[in-house]
């Protein structure tokens, strides 16, 4: 009788036990498999056959562009990371079976997300327009900064800074155009007085013959026609 209220006893204890002890967590090195507590695959590799209670977790290689960075209880690899043109990304580091792809920004493009080691998009950097200078070029991680020109000086916004105009007069030249804020004074040869003089009597006698010719012709019309009347 007494065996028989021991049993009673023990075997409600052993339940409790038994629950406990599947409640309790796994190691970090481990992952939970129904019962099991398994060892994890070490990263580069994904699950082949979990562990039993005889036999241990089976690995195998991640292959053909996939990977696992940390250790793992996955039957499955991860997809590589693709780096698109045309979000404006180029492969920094390719990938690896341990390490997924780092993507680095195009040249002339900036990150607009970064990562830890690279990005995951980029945009093109800004143009300056004409009227302004670049202030700061941009870089893999900022963009271009512009600024107005002001003053006597101009960019066509290529420049890292404003130009003064040129001074026609220095170069014993006469401005033929005044400069802009996006265009520098254009310069063309100086013309004498005597020169200028000289042309405006050519211009003028030029005139005077064309009217002096233009009445004659019209004085022989006007007679030819009298004469056949």
């Amino acid at each position: 009788m007494a065996q028989f209220e021991t049993l009673i006893w023990t075997i409600p204890i052993i339940l409790v036990l038994e629950s406990i002890g599947s409640c309790i967590a796994c190691g970090r090195a481990e992952y939970r498999i129904g019962d099991e507590c398994c060892p994890m695959c070490s990263p580069g590799n994904h699950v082949h056959k979990h562990c039993t209670e005889f036999t241990s977790t089976s690995c195998v290689p991640c292959v053909d562009s996939t990977f696992l960075d940390e250790p793992n209880g996955l039957i499955k690899c991860k997809v590589c990371t693709n780096c698109d043109p045309g979000l404006g990304l180029m492969v920094k580091q390719s990938c690896r079976p341990s390490s997924d792809t780092v993507c680095g920004t195009l040249e002339g493009f900036y990150c607009l997300d970064p990562t830890k080691d690279g990005c995951r998009a980029a945009q093109r950097h800004s143009s300056c327009k004409p009227g302004q200078y670049i202030s700061h070029t941009g870089t893999t991680s900022t963009d271009t900064v512009c600024s107005d020109c002001t003053g006597d000086t101009y960019s066509d916004g290529s420049f890292t800074s404003c130009q003064t105009y040129t001074q026609c007069d220095t170069l014993k030249l006469q401005q033929i155009k005044p400069g802009t804020h996006w265009s520098d004074s254009e310069c063309g040869p100086q013309t004498s007085p005597i020169a200028t003089l000289i042309f405006g009597v050519v211009v003028v006698l030029a005139v005077i013959a064309a009217v002096t010719m233009a009445a004659i012709m019209k004085r022989r019309r006007k007679h030819q026609r009298s004469y056949n009347t």
